[in-house]
Order: C-alpha cells, then structure tokens, then sequence
C-alpha cells in the first residue's frame, strides 16, 4: 500500500528517469541549429575540436549535447533519419551505462550510433556487440557511412577473417562483432607469446544488443580455447551417452514461444518443466536452472566429476560446454544438410 501512495506522489522509478534525462534532450535539441548550420566539411573538423577539448580536460558530458546534435544531423544528411527525442533519450542512457529496452523497428541500430561516437572521440575505441555475424556485419555497412561523414573509422570482427584483418578492426573508432568473436580473440591474445600478434588493444566502451541473450543465454556456455587432447575426446564421448536424458521446455501453444522466465515469481520458475532451450535461427541452447541441477546429477552419478565438488567448481564447469555442445549436434545440425561425414 505504501509503494503505491509513493508512487502515486513521485511516479515509478521509471517516470522519475525520464524527468532527468529531459533536460539533456533538450539541450541537444538547442544545438540541432547550430548542426544543421555546419558545411559537411565542417563535421570532421568539429570531431576534431570535440578531442581537442577532451585533451585540454572537458569531460564527454560536457561536449555530449554538441556531439548528439551533430551525429542526429549526419544520420539525417546521410540515411535520412533524424533520431525522435525519444531515441536521442535512449542514447542519453547507454551513454551512462545503462540498459535501454527498445522492442524491434523501434531504431536500436541509430540509438548506437550517438553514444558511440562520444565516446570513441577519447581515441580509445568502441565495441558494439550482437549475437551473429549478419548483425554485425549489417550494422557495420548501415551506419559506417554516418560514421565516416563525421570522420571516424568503422570495422567489423567476423567469423572468416585472419588475424591482420582483425587487427585492423580493433584500431577503427567503432568496432561491430559478435560476443563470441570478442571473447575468443581476447582468449587467444592471452595465448601470444608475443605483444605484437595481439589484435585487440584495450577496453574502453561497449555497447551490447540483445543484452539479455547475450548476458544470460551465452553467458551460461564458457568459451573454452584448448589443444586437442584423448582426454577431451573421451569427455565428449561420454557426455554424448547421456543427451537423451535431457528434455525441452515447454512452449506456450498460444504463443509457440517458451514462457518468459522475467515475469514469473521464483515459484513458477522452480515448477517450470524442462532442461533446456533451443534457438534455431541462431544454433544456440542454453539451459534453465534444472538442467544444471541435471548435468550435475549425471556428472555424480557416472564418476565423472569428484564427490563434493559442483558443476559451477573451475574444474568441473567445462562439462557444461561439452553438454551444450552435445545437444546442439544432435538437435541443431543435421548430416548431409549442416555438416558432411567423410571416410569416418
């Protein structure tokens, strides 16, 4: 009763968020004159003045008005889009690393682009990361041209490039790719013997699409670099023997989609059935909190993981990925159609 009559007085959480960020949007909005004013010349000598500022000790709040003004103004000059006060609001929130809930056509690619742009005028780089490699390569080609318009550079990490188009990558302003991509390259930086065969530099700025997948979903399957080993090959082996164990979480015939875990009570989600979930479009499965308890069972039940120890344990949780993987084989790819068997 009381959460109400507060909010009743001082509006929710949300409305008290937004009433901050207006403020902002409208000194940004001041500025939308002094943009469209400028020659297209102009726009990349302006990105240099905003360093040359950030050198002498301004802070990118205090240029962030200037810079939004000027980066709506390129995407409008350029793609014809001119950002809504609501996006220019979304932009405003993950510059402050936040998350900001956009539903799909609402425009999360141009939200990207003015967040950034600020914070890649430090000079120290940009990560934009999606969930697969069409994403980030689309992204890329949709908004370098914006980019380039107001003198920054733009690349892309993809699944098929070698190590010296990576490395070109990373020096860009804006460097789009996927979580896989970027975790992998950072793993196998850390294997180089020498500074000079890394292709990452360091961490500055990131901004995350489909944060809940990537986070939640992904984050539940480590990304493991080893050598080839018998050892690996008997895990996978005996991970494999047990799969058909495992079951499918039930999907909502009204919705053909699984039940949305955010908006169950920590009850419905202890009754929910199942172990895991799989997404076709993007080969991926992850597995609910009783497939973990699952795994564990398995693991105990067939010694291969010592008494006493947990599957979340450093030396146990690789089992996770080899599971993960098993499943993804037998449910995702097909022979003959994903993959192709030759002389065994």
């Amino acid at each position: 009763m009381l959460d109400k009559i507060f909010t009743a007085i001082f509006g929710s959480q949300n409305d008290r968020d937004v009433k901050k960020l207006r403020p902002i949007v409208e000194q940004v909005n001041a500025k939308e004159e002094w943009a469209k004013s400028l020659a297209a010349e102009d726009f990349p000598k302006q990105t240099q003045i905003f360093k040359e500022r950030l050198a002498k000790g301004e802070s990118l709040d205090d240029i962030l008005p200037e810079a939004f003004a000027l980066c709506r103004e390129a995407a409008f000059r350029v793609r014809g889009e001119r950002a809504y006060d609501v996006q220019v609001m979304g932009s405003i929130n993950l510059h402050m690393g936040r998350i900001t809930e956009m539903k799909t056509g609402e425009g999360k690619t141009l939200v990207a682009v003015a967040p950034s742009y600020l914070n890649a005028l430090s000079g120290k780089g940009v990560h934009v990361v999606t969930v697969n490699d069409y994403l980030a390569e689309r992204d890329a080609n949709t908004m370098r041209p914006v980019f380039a318009y107001l003198g920054c550079t733009v690349g892309a990490i993809l699944s098929n490039m070698d190590n010296a188009a990576r490395r070109e990558a990373y020096a860009c302003d804006v460097t789009y790719g996927t979580n896989n991509e970027f975790g992998f390259d950072y793993l196998r930086d850390n294997m180089q013997v020498e500074l000079k065969q890394k292709v990452q530099r360091g961490f500055n700025y990131c901004i995350v699409d489909e944060i809940d997948s990537i986070l939640i979903d992904e984050a539940r399957t480590p990304l493991i670099i080893s050598g080839a080993g018998e050892d690996d090959t008997y895990k996978y082996y005996e991970v494999d023997k047990y799969v058909g164990e495992f079951t499918e979480v039930a999907k909502d015939p009204a919705t053909d989609d699984y039940p949305d875990e955010v908006q169950m009570t920590p009850e419905e989600r202890a009754a929910m059935e199942g172990d895991y979930k799989i997404d076709e479009k993007s080969k991926r499965v992850s597995f609910t909190d009783k497939g973990m308890d699952h795994i564990e069972k398995i693991l105990h039940q067939h010694n291969l993981i010592q008494p006493g120890t947990k599957l979340q344990d450093e030396q146990n949780f690789e089992f996770l990925h080899y599971f993960t993987q098993a499943l993804r084989a037998h449910l995702l790819y097909q022979n003959d159609v994903d993959y192709v068997v030759k002389d065994g």
